[in-house]
């Protein structure tokens, strides 16, 4: 395997590690300082390699703050799944997923800042495509739940369904998304509380939902938005 050049404070790094090190770095120091203020060169320090290997992997900053964002995304969904695994009933699978949803933001708001913030937005509403693959699979995991039942009646996961399984998406992720940044800014607290207030505050918009009297119209957008999606 092909292996980089190595100095005494470097170590080799057989081929695809180099990006995981890099990532994990970035990971590392975000969840410490809460903070996206940091440079390749500091996380090609953590990582022990040379400063310029980041650059193999990615172009620039901004491109490695999408990669952490995709996999912030990939854990939140590996979170929501395990939350709601062998639970049959679609309301409390909801609940439980909401309820990940909210317990990962607190527990690193910093990444919650960078997956769901503005700093990767470019002109245009458009996020980078890896956010939106990887962001895919936790709005699937909703949409399930709310298809199979779970604000009250069943919505089949069709085409012509689209719009109202978006309403339903966007009251829920907005009250999730409010009640998580009220808790990770001190707001509203205390934060072990999180998950009864989740409990409170859904069953309350659920019951709202069940009469599904609106519809978003077909131009709104929800998730982060790429040029090829638009």
């Amino acid at each position: 395997m092909t292996q980089l050049k190595t100095t005494a404070e470097e170590r080799p790094y057989h081929h695809g590690d180099l990006q995981r090190a890099i990532l994990n770095a970035a990971f590392d120091v975000l969840s410490e300082s809460q903070s996206t203020e940091f440079s390749l060169r500091e996380l090609a320090r953590r990582a022990g390699v040379s400063h310029n290997a980041p650059y193999k992997h990615f172009a620039d900053k901004r491109e490695m703050l999408a990669a952490v964002s995709a996999v912030g995304f990939e854990r939140l969904a590996d979170e929501m799944h395990k939350a709601q695994v062998g639970k049959t009933e679609p309301r409390e699978r909801l609940m439980l997923l909401m309820r990940a949803y909210v317990r990962s933001g607190v527990t690193n708001p910093a990444l919650y800042r960078l997956m769901f913030g503005g700093l990767l937005t470019e002109q245009g509403n458009n996020r980078p495509a890896i956010e939106r693959t990887a962001a895919f699979e936790m709005r699937a995991l909703i949409v399930s739940a709310i298809c199979d039942g779970a604000i009250g009646r069943a919505i089949a996961d069709t085409e012509e369904e689209n719009s109202r399984i978006d309403t339903v998406v966007l009251a829920l992720w907005s009250q999730v998304h409010g009640l998580t940044l009220l808790l990770i800014d001190g707001l509203v607290g205390p934060v072990d509380a999180a998950d009864k207030l989740v409990d409170i505050m859904l069953q309350a918009l659920i019951d709202g939902l069940s009469t599904l009297p609106s519809i978003v119209p077909a131009s709104v957008w929800i998730g982060p938005q790429t040029a090829a999606s638009q």
